[in-house]
């Protein structure tokens, strides 16, 4: 059953953390939710099995993880819900709106585009770690430069690709 686990959670990686980046617009913390979610599944799904749609679970998961850690992170619960609110409704109306689609397109040109604007270094850095799920000693392996340097490329081209795609987010 771990060997199954496992798979699936290797296969659903860069899916999970793609959605997760999209409903939550920064890179870094969709890459924590998609963490929580994985150390969830590891957790529960031993005991009831993997679900049939393991993508949407994770993401779910990930997503309700973020929440819970920002609302306890909030001094104020008032401003929390409010920001929440906010989220929560926008969410609602690119669920009604009929040309979400076409601002998912938007955002998939401009995200190639960005991508493109990238260095080879700092596309290999985003995509071994991003996609991958990669170590930063694994890819500094694999480049030939320290965990440092990936750490700065990495850092460097999220912040290069959150710039230009501001506007979609």
């Amino acid at each position: 059953m771990a060997s199954r686990i496992e798979e699936v959670l290797q296969r659903e990686a860069g899916r999970v953390l793609a959605t997760l980046i999209r409903l939550l617009g920064d890179f870094d913390l969709a890459e924590e939710a998609r963490q929580d979610a994985f150390a969830a599944a590891i957790e529960q799904w031993p005991a009831t099995g993997v679900p049939a749609n393991p993508a949407a679970w994770l993401v779910q998961v990930g997503r309700n993880k973020t929440i819970d850690a920002q609302r306890r992170q909030k001094r104020n619960p008032l401003d929390f819900r409010e920001t929440m609110d906010g989220v929560l409704e926008a969410q609602q109306e690119t669920a009604r709106d009929p040309f979400a689609d076409v601002h998912d397109r938007e955002l998939r040109e401009n995200l190639i585009r960005a991508i493109n604007e990238l260095t080879p270094e700092h596309k290999a850095v985003i995509v071994l770690r991003t996609i991958e799920g990669l170590s930063y000693k694994d890819i500094g392996e694999i480049l030939g430069c320290s965990e440092g340097t990936v750490m700065s490329r990495l850092h460097y081209a999220r912040k290069k690709l959150q710039d230009k795609l501001s506007a979609f987010l």
